[in-house]
């Protein structure tokens, strides 16, 4: 997670990390595994794939689904059948031929043609692994994924992942089906990335060479890296892409617990900084609400949606206002 600052001791922006406040108020020393570290057997894996599956599942039941079915819509309408008119159906839709051959008269039926892709773009960096509550940002990045999966499979669209650092780590081709997004759900918890570092660009880069047709794009991460700008926009007018801003509150705003070691979450690089200065605290938390005031001026400059979510919040309440939203500029 990149904490740039700015100060005499500390010339340079730097990435750290951290696994709870705990870390800052006991030792005064941030540190972390990375998302990979999750241990457990296969029979424990299955257990809390299962439970994700069943928390996901509820909040989709609960409205989720109908708001995704509402805002992401299908292509167009195709041929069903034919059914015996009725009156107050739209005489366009009387299918002549039918009418003549039966000398009663009928009229067409269309259905919805979906076909829809829902591409899950998730970060997988070492910046992820940092979380200050119950939860890291990769776990939050992985149930948030896993609900917009399950919607997905429920209205019968295919879903595909990229899990990235500053690499294509995994890619799952889009499938329908819940075997298939079990599969997914699985691969975000337990992967163990090959590298900790962060290249949007070349996710959405490697998303334009393997996503022929226009596609859902939900890319969900802290976006705490840069070179990227060019890339969104260019993904973005071919698919509908919505970014998920993954964040910790902690990240923010320092403690003031003396000398703090920090340790960069992506090249291992360490740093001390004396948190007991006003000035270093007000520094950081300036330079943080800068970084998230561009990063909002980049989304609306583009046309991208954006989505918040706090690692120490619920999720579901700016999920459901994205979804209603939307579905009030579409009306």
């Amino acid at each position: 997670m990149r904490f740039p600052f700015r100060s005499p001791a500390m010339p340079e922006s730097f990435e750290v990390r951290a696994r709870s406040v705990g870390h800052f108020a006991r030792a005064g020393e941030v540190r972390a595994g990375s998302a990979g570290d999750v241990a457990g057997t296969g029979e424990s894996r299955l257990k809390a794939v299962r439970r994700i599956e069943i928390r996901t599942k509820r909040l989709v039941s609960e409205g989720m689904g109908g708001e995704y079915l509402t805002v992401f819509k299908g292509r167009g309408m195709e041929f069903s059948d034919v059914r015996e008119y009725v009156p107050g159906d739209d005489v366009r839709t009387i299918d002549w031929n039918v009418t003549a051959r039966t000398g009663g008269t009928f009229v067409k039926r269309f259905v919805e043609e979906r076909e829809l892709t829902l591409m899950l773009l998730v970060d997988v960096s070492g910046s992820g692994a940092f979380g200050s509550g119950d939860r890291s940002k990769t776990e939050l990045a992985a149930e948030v994924s896993s609900v917009l999966a399950f919607a997905a499979i429920r209205n019968n669209d295919r879903v595909g992942a990229i899990l990235f650092t500053d690499r294509v780590e995994r890619y799952l081709p889009p499938r329908r089906g819940r075997r298939h997004v079990l599969a997914v759900v699985r691969d975000l918890l337990w992967h163990r990335p090959a590298s900790r570092g962060t290249d949007i660009a070349g996710a959405l880069t490697f998303l334009s060479h393997v996503a022929v047709k226009k596609a859902i794009v939900f890319l969900i991460s802290d976006f705490r890296a840069g070179g990227y700008e060019r890339a969104l926009r260019l993904a973005h007018r071919k698919h509908d892409v919505i970014a998920i801003s993954v964040r910790d509150p902690r990240e923010e705003v320092l403690p003031a617990v003396g000398l703090l070691s920090l340790e960069d979450a992506e090249t291992g690089e360490r740093r001390v900084i004396d948190t007991s200065s006003p000035r270093v605290r007000e520094a950081w938390t300036a330079r943080e609400a800068d970084r998230r005031r561009r990063l909002a001026r980049l989304l609306r400059s583009a046309g991208i949606d954006s989505i918040e979510l706090d690692t120490t919040k619920p999720y579901d309440r700016p999920l459901l206002a994205f979804f209603r939203a939307r579905e009030r500029r579409l009306r």
